[in-house]
């Protein structure tokens, strides 16, 4: 599907709003304004918070990790579990008392949840002290509307989604240190049936080569050690581009990017993981020798129902031809236990495949219904009981295969990360994303350090080389 261009004049337009809110900001005499940008979710709502923190940067504000106290408050919601809805509407509560004390604070709610009509609705009608809703499509307008606000406008509600192309030129701040994210696409076409991300996010979406290389390549040069590229479907990256690529050829790219760092990327659709991905992932020394493949369930009948247009034998093809290229990969996945109707005998093909694949580790969980989607209208016939138990089960095998990949570890030499530093040792990940500890008399927090491995506990323990 192709998709619609956002006009550069739009993107221009965001530049007047910027120089705009800062003259505003400097007439009224706010002694260097406060901004606050709480996250939600997946990774790529903390990128599109970078995005954020950048635009009000711009616009003459200083970051705050405290709420109280700010002069702009921006809640990036998710929609994808119901627990993450629960802590939004808590935590806006909480604003009320806040914002009553001081009325001059813009308070603003944007994301995946806003997206969705029957929340938007919600936040204008039940929560009147919030002053700005915006959905997913529309985020490089936050210069706009916080300009209307300022300027009298009483409240504003956009939640335009065209499925028109990224938006290119807007500053990023990188909170990450020395991790940086490199959106390449946005979007999902696969429409799973328990997933809201097609209805929130839109249609899939590719950013140009060229932006993602030149974006990856300003990282680097500013001291980045990983870059991870990020998208709902990375594997379907190139769709809609007038320009001959895919996702193979993209990590060619980023991978010959002069410097020492680490690229690795999520999220993969085991539908779209070609032998081409693997293949480039075997030859580029800078990828990661792990792959997050997410199956979520190991019944053909349970995969039917959630739309994913795989079954667990290809699954399993795709595991074992990444082995033979990469013998040293590690796997982890994502599960769903629960979904609608699930048998205890599509269960034990779950915990069969878990068995087979030996993941590191397993991002597992119990099936949470998303008004809106197919799945949520599906009869259920499983207790929340049953889920519990199935879940504890699933919970116990996974503890014995991470214990059995890390010991497998032990006698090896590894490239670790370093993340952070305390009491005289170094913890980080290395290439299979497995987190290793390591004594060292300085801190190396930011660099790379080879390490061989003597034991493993729940971590690697390794000394440096």
């Amino acid at each position: 599907m192709s998709s619609r261009i956002i006009e550069t004049a739009n993107i221009t337009e965001q530049s007047v709003y910027i120089t705009r809110v800062a003259e505003l900001l400097k007439e009224r005499k706010m002694n260097t304004p406060k901004a606050c940008v709480t996250t939600y979710g997946c990774q790529q709502n903390v990128s599109d918070s970078q995005h954020y923190k950048g635009l009000l940067i711009k616009m003459g504000y200083e970051l705050t990790d405290n709420p109280e106290g700010a002069d702009f408050i921006l809640f990036n919601t998710c929609a994808v579990r119901e627990h993450a809805e629960d802590r939004v509407w808590g935590n806006v509560g909480a604003m009320k008392k806040y914002k009553a004390k001081n009325p001059s604070i813009i308070l603003a709610v944007c994301g995946c949840m806003v997206q969705q009509e029957k929340n938007a609705k919600r936040f204008m009608s039940s929560y009147p002290y919030v002053d700005i809703v915006f959905g997913t499509q529309v985020w490089h307008r936050l210069p706009e509307f916080i300009y209307r606000r300022l300027r009298g406008d009483r409240r504003i509600c956009e939640l335009t989604i065209d499925n028109a192309e990224i938006p290119e030129g807007v500053p990023v701040f990188n909170d990450g240190g020395f991790k940086g994210f490199v959106p390449i696409m946005s979007g999902c076409d696969n429409f799973c049936s328990y997933c809201i991300v097609p209805y929130v996010r839109g249609r899939e979406r590719s950013r140009s080569s060229s932006a993602i290389i030149n974006e990856a390549r300003d990282l680097i040069n500013s001291g980045v050690k990983e870059i991870m590229l990020l998208g709902q479907n990375v594997n379907s990256y190139g769709k809609g581009l007038n320009e001959d690529i895919n996702f193979a050829s993209l990590l060619r790219q980023v991978n010959d990017i002069p410097g020492d760092f680490r690229i690795k990327f999520m999220t993969s659709n085991p539908k779209d993981c070609t032998e081409e991905l693997l293949d480039t992932m075997a030859c580029c020394d800078k990828v990661e020798r792990h792959l997050h493949l997410p199956f979520q369930s190991g019944s053909d009948t349970v995969l039917k129902r959630m739309n994913r247009k795989y079954t667990a034998e290809s699954y399993l093809k795709i595991i074992s031809y990444a082995r033979q290229k990469m013998p040293d990969i590690t796997f982890t996945s994502d599960v769903i236990v629960g979904f609608p109707d699930e048998s205890e005998d599509d269960f034990e093909k779950t915990l069969e495949l878990v068995s087979r694949v030996g993941f590191s580790a397993l991002f597992t969980f119990i099936y949470s219904k998303r008004n809106g989607t197919p799945a949520a209208a599906m009869p259920d016939g499983v207790t929340r009981q049953q889920k519990g138990v199935r879940f504890d089960r699933l919970l116990k095998l996974q503890e014995k295969m991470s214990k059995k990949v890390l010991d497998s570890m032990v006698g090896k030499t590894v490239k670790v990360l370093c993340e952070e530093y305390s009491g005289g040792y170094a913890f980080g990940k290395d290439e299979h994303q497995l987190n290793v500890k390591f004594s060292s008399p300085e801190d190396l927090t930011g660099k790379f350090a080879n390490v061989k491995i003597i034991s493993a506990d729940d971590v690697l323990i390794g000394e440096k080389v």
